[in-house]
């Protein structure tokens, strides 16, 4: 375990803005991990896990304690039959574990290619793309439960999942994730392929599969096309990706003109569609590229805010809150942020 008092949450972070760290500790293993929590829980020192930064919009004033930066590395396999198991600790790179299912032949995950983060954030947000989504292929996550002080393992049907969300996004600071494990499919063909967009850059109609290898290159290429693509050289990638979820609202409530999805039905029985947040951030007259001082919206998406080097996180959130009250104003249509805005 390494400890650092000179570190700043910018510099762990994809939107490059946050404070000083009181004292930074870097975990390379699952006992390191365990031991890091518990020690500033019994301290009463305030704590915050880092996993890549890259869904966290980190406060300007720092962290007046400890940030465990989870760098926990390893990926076991158990086979079943057509079925393969991958337990996998919570710091490994969600994209390189994207490219290893891939290289193994392993049909699952592909359409989640280029998403940045670590692989223990994924259950949280219910990470989806491209007609994918975590919640489908997750059969355990294992926490520390911080109340408690013990590790427990959570199954799917005890995680409430639910579009971008989840009992560990509801619950915050309760567990800390150790490690997910993922069921998929021995197939060097995808999962038929659900999303108009990726069917068409692969030539194929809604509903086929394709290689597993194509479905990847054609996700990264959209990705990039996007800037949603984490690279240091682009200043496009300075973002946390979609900032805003897609809303749901009752068919009724749907945006003339805003591209919609049917969204199931809600806990008041109405049908629902799921609304473009992009068509709508763009149609209130945030379009791409729009500026604010130091933030505004990536030159390439409406709906990935970014940030020029020297914004700090209260900028941003006055950007995205003006952006909110626009859509509001404009469509009567509340946005919601999709990263969390951590408060010492």
């Amino acid at each position: 375990m390494q400890e650092r008092r000179d570190a700043r949450l910018a510099d762990l972070t994809t939107l490059e803005v946050g404070g000083p760290i009181e004292r930074l500790l870097e975990v390379t293993t699952r006992e390191e991990l365990v031991a890091a929590v518990r020690d500033a829980d019994d301290a009463g020192r305030p704590l915050l896990v880092l996993g890549g930064g890259s869904n966290v919009v980190a406060p300007d004033s720092g962290w007046p304690g400890d940030v465990v930066l989870v760098r926990t590395r390893g990926i076991a396999r158990r086979d079943v039959g057509d079925t393969v198991e991958l337990e996998v600790e919570a710091g490994e790179p969600w994209d390189d574990l994207v490219a290893f299912t891939v290289d193994q032949g392993l049909a699952g995950m592909e359409a989640l290619s280029g998403i940045p983060g670590s692989t223990g954030a994924t259950p949280v947000q219910n990470v989806g793309a491209y007609g994918q989504e975590v919640a489908a292929l997750i059969t355990a996550v294992q926490v520390y439960d911080r109340a408690a002080g013990v590790e427990r393992t959570f199954r799917p049907a005890e995680l409430g999942f639910a579009y971008r969300d989840s009992r560990l996004k509801q619950q915050p600071d309760a567990h800390v994730v150790l490690a997910v494990t993922f069921a998929l499919r021995v197939s060097a063909q995808s999962s038929p392929v659900s999303y108009a967009e990726l069917a068409r850059a692969l030539g194929v109609e809604l509903g086929d599969t394709a290689p597993l290898a194509d479905v990847r290159a054609a996700v990264l290429a959209l990705r990039r096309g996007k800037g949603m693509v984490w690279d240091p050289a682009d200043p496009d990638s300075r973002s946390a990706g979609s900032f805003f979820t897609n809303p749901v609202v009752p068919v009724e409530a749907a945006v003339e003109g805003c591209p919609s999805w049917p969204a199931g039905i809600g806990a008041d029985g109405a049908a629902q569609v799921k609304l473009s947040a992009a068509w709508l951030v763009q149609h209130a007259g945030y379009g791409k590229g729009t500026r604010v001082g130091r933030v505004g919206t990536s030159s390439r998406h409406s709906l990935a805010l970014t940030t020029e080097p020297g914004a700090t996180a209260t900028e941003l959130m006055e950007f995205a809150q003006q952006v909110v009250a626009a859509v509001h104003e404009r469509f009567g249509v509340t946005l919601v942020p999709e990263p969390t805005a951590v408060r010492p």
